[in-house]
């Protein structure tokens, strides 16, 4: 995560001032982390930030350092803690994806993991949560804004601005080829509400996959059913979803839309996890023909040793960078400036004529 909070930070340098302080967190130097002979960790901060707003940029998942999820975890809740005890003014955590995000059913008889999360977060201290794209809109929810404020910022408009720049390019391609040609197609049933904020804002056809799930065992499906009121064949097909993991779904309902002849499938996802074996199957797909591109985005590392196989086994993926988006979002924060126009309803003809 350093490379991209020092991204996110080089942006902000074009919409902040900085102080001594931003110069030490763009240098990586304002903590430091103290590991003991049986495991535990200490956070320490090493220059005063009382009365400061702090932002911890921190993601749990894959990262640059290797380190594992609940070790990234603890790392972060010591931070908290640590600038807490500073006497920050304001504690902001900005987090592009929230692993536990899917932990989110409070119905069963097990732990909910964002909830554990959310709830640690704000009992140390933060009092405002940022993160891209959560799994479900009820999981803002769990926090009592007066307590603690979580703003979760709809990162497909980045997707949709990216087709339009690289893909589009002109309303009369829009409206001559991709309203006709193209369909957007959600993984399931649950993501329809993904995958219909695509199609209206390109104005084009809704393809519904009814997906039938074992849930007495994780990642198992029992058969797709595909809903589409026009023909796909032929079409130019994009899977939208907000996360690619296991890439489990993708690969059973690539099959299944193969099958219907369309003229090629896509995938477009916000968060790129790729958990074993989601690049096997993504390649598998790809040389055989039936997957043309993955888009993601930069909200999980994809650079580090142990990941790069990711970008030689998948020579179709385009990465979506965040950090810019990242830096809008908190200078409005640290300025007290609405967010309003960074969550407005996208609209593909509006921004390609320039309104």
């Amino acid at each position: 995560m350093r490379s991209y909070a020092s991204q996110v930070i080089s942006n902000l340098s074009r919409y902040l001032s900085f102080n001594n302080i931003a110069d030490q967190i763009n240098g990586l130097e304002l903590l430091g982390i103290d590991k003991f002979a049986n495991g535990e960790m200490e956070v320490t901060v090493n220059s005063s930030i009382r009365g400061k707003d702090v932002v911890i940029i921190s993601s749990c998942a894959r990262n640059e350092a290797g380190i594992d999820v609940e070790e990234a975890k603890i790392e972060l809740y010591h931070a908290v803690d640590a600038v807490k005890r500073c006497q920050a003014k304001k504690i902001i955590v900005f987090e592009p994806y929230i692993t536990c995000s899917r932990s989110d059913r409070t119905t069963r008889r097990s732990s909910v993991g964002l909830w554990v999360h959310l709830k640690t977060l704000f009992s140390l201290g933060a009092s405002h949560i940022v993160t891209f794209q959560l799994h479900s809109d009820k999981s803002k929810t769990m926090l009592d804004p007066v307590v603690c404020a979580i703003d979760d910022i709809p990162a497909l408009t980045l997707l949709k601005k990216y087709l339009c720049d690289t893909y589009i390019k002109t309303v009369e391609k829009l409206e001559q080829e991709v309203r006709i040609n193209w369909a957007f197609c959600s993984v399931d049933a649950g993501g329809e509400k993904l995958a219909r904020q695509f199609a209206d804002s390109f104005g084009a056809p809704l393809v519904v996959a009814h997906k039938q799930r074992d849930y007495s065992k994780p990642n198992t499906i029992e058969s797709i059913n595909i809903l589409s009121a026009e023909p796909l064949e032929g079409k130019t097909l994009w899977i939208v979803d907000d996360m690619i993991d296991t890439a489990g779904s993708m690969n059973a309902l690539i099959w299944v839309l193969a099958a219907h002849k369309p003229k090629e499938i896509n995938i477009i996802a916000v968060h790129a996890l790729f958990s074993h074996p989601a690049c096997e199957y993504l390649q598998t797909l790809t040389q055989e023909g039936l997957l043309k591109r993955v888009i993601v985005t930069d909200t999980v590392c994809l650079t580090n040793g142990c990941t790069c196989s990711i970008l030689q086994q998948l020579p179709n993926i385009e990465v979506v960078q965040s950090t810019d988006l990242a830096a809008k979002i908190i200078k409005a924060i640290v300025n007290n400036e609405s967010m309003s126009k960074l969550m407005r309803r996208f609209d593909a003809a509006l921004y390609l004529s320039g309104m």
